[in-house]
């Protein structure tokens, strides 16, 4: 009977993580807080992640440059992501603060002054990766076959940016609200499109659809959460007033955005020198190899790091509120559930990387990259779990510039060199990038837990 009830208390909270129902996170059971925010949270990137896994089982089928142009694409474009996730990362931090302490009005405004300030990077960038497209592929260290076949898609990947940017800010501000359920519905919409697309239009307009039915999906997204924003009966709705340029808010959201897109964008730009450098030491097949297993990382990786915004909005909203003790305990419990996720999926990938590479290509040189850059990348993956926690919560509080420091160190000064003395150095070739990888993980993981235990952060003022 006391299982039976046990279990009719999971369902029913399931039930209303999956509905977005109003809730205040602010008091109440810790745990039950935890698993409302994380539930869709978890759900919304999974599907994404299903799209990322998707997108490059279809892709392969196109042979290594198809692969290869993909993989370049997607870590140079990680660089829009960074500019997405930073403004997301600061509409999240303010928003949250707001709410927490009971001020919609305040927490609306602030998120449609963060959807100005997006409007303007974002154009910058598009034009830019338009006209640059081939350019930008030849940086990355790709063939002259793989310029050729690849840079319209590069093109329609970078033209579409505002998508991109538009719904992950949007995302940002639901989260920041409490509202994942929204959060949830609109990037599984934008997902489910994609995968409804990609073999379509891979059939018919070859690598070129893969970025048509991207672009249309995201942008689908998009235009969900604005009716939702505009027209829906959530806790945030957005109003006309609401879009009046407020100069000092708009500097609250500069100064948690510049340093949170710094700490993206050097975790980015590290992973772009690193493909980079697998291609240089093993060429395109090796970059093959190594694209197919980052995708198979990011699988996973992307739901842990939706358990991880959980602790972000929690740490705001309790903020917010002046519940310090409180903030503190949620992330502690993120963190622990965060690992046990980890540790499964580091069992899986040291046990099955084979057969997991196996799934998106037979052949057998790629399939040897790919297996063992799956074994040692997940190796470290239990200590991403607990960086993934640690760095969001500093990012929920509105301290952005501890982690950037953290990842400035860890990836410019650790990692790249690290990579170039194993790879070069001591002639260990793409092991030796690998092997940086987690290295560099398990550094950051350490330096996020002494700085969150230090306690500043409780300090921030946004």
């Amino acid at each position: 009977m006391e299982q039976l009830s046990k279990g009719s208390r999971i369902i029913n909270i399931i039930r209303q993580s999956l509905k977005g129902e109003q809730h205040d996170y602010t008091q109440g059971s810790i745990p039950r807080a935890v698993f409302l925010l994380a539930i869709p949270m978890i759900l919304e990137l999974s599907l994404e992640s299903v799209f990322a896994v998707v997108d490059m089982f279809f892709v392969s089928k196109l042979g290594q440059n198809a692969i290869a142009t993909v993989g370049l694409t997607e870590s140079v474009i990680t660089i829009v992501y960074s500019l997405a996730i930073a403004l997301s990362t600061a509409a999240t931090a303010i928003v949250a603060r707001r709410i927490g302490e009971k001020d919609p009005e305040a927490a609306a405004h602030a998120g449609a002054q963060s959807l100005i300030i997006s409007l303007i990077a974002t154009l910058v960038l598009s034009v830019f990766g338009v006209v640059f497209a081939p350019q930008i592929l030849a940086a990355m260290g790709a063939s002259d076959e793989v310029v050729k076949e690849g840079a319209i898609f590069t093109r329609i990947m970078m033209g579409g940016s505002i998508a991109i940017i538009f719904l992950f800010l949007i995302n940002g501000i639901f989260r920041g609200a409490g509202d994942a359920a929204m959060a949830m519905k609109s990037l599984w919409i934008a997902s489910i499109i994609n995968i409804i697309l990609c073999p379509i239009m891979i059939h018919f307009f070859g690598l070129k659809g893969a970025a048509i039915a991207t672009v249309i999906g995201r942008s689908t997204g998009v235009i969900y959460q604005c009716y939702h924003l505009f027209k829906g009966s959530g806790i945030l709705k957005f109003a006309k007033h609401h879009f009046k340029v407020n100069a000092e808010l708009a500097k609250s959201i500069f100064t948690i955005a510049w340093p949170a897109f710094l700490q993206f964008i050097i975790g980015s730009g590290s992973w772009i020198v690193l493909a980079r450098l697998v291609a240089e030491t093993g060429g395109t097949t090796a970059s093959a190899g190594y694209q197919v297993a980052i995708r198979n990382v990011v699988f996973f990786i992307l739901p842990a790091w939706g358990l991880s915004n959980a602790a972000a909005t929690l740490v705001g909203q309790n903020l917010g509120a002046k519940q310090f003790e409180r903030a503190q305990k949620s992330v502690m419990l993120t963190m622990k559930y965060n690992i046990i996720f980890m540790s499964f999926v580091m069992i899986l990938f040291l046990c099955f990387s084979g057969p997991i590479i196996r799934i998106f290509t037979q052949d057998e040189a790629v399939i040897d990259y790919g297996a063992r850059a799956l074994q040692i990348i997940g190796s470290g993956y239990i200590f991403y779990g607990i960086a993934m926690v640690m760095t969001q919560a500093l990012n929920g509080a509105g301290d952005t510039r501890t982690p950037t420091i953290i990842n400035l160190v860890c990836f410019w000064a650790f990692q790249i060199p690290l990579a170039y003395v194993l790879s070069k150095g001591l002639e260990m070739g793409t092991n030796g990038i690998f092997i940086a990888i987690p290295a560099a993980e398990i550094l950051i993981a350490l330096m996020a837990w002494y700085y969150f235990k230090k306690g500043k952060w409780k300090e921030v003022k946004v």
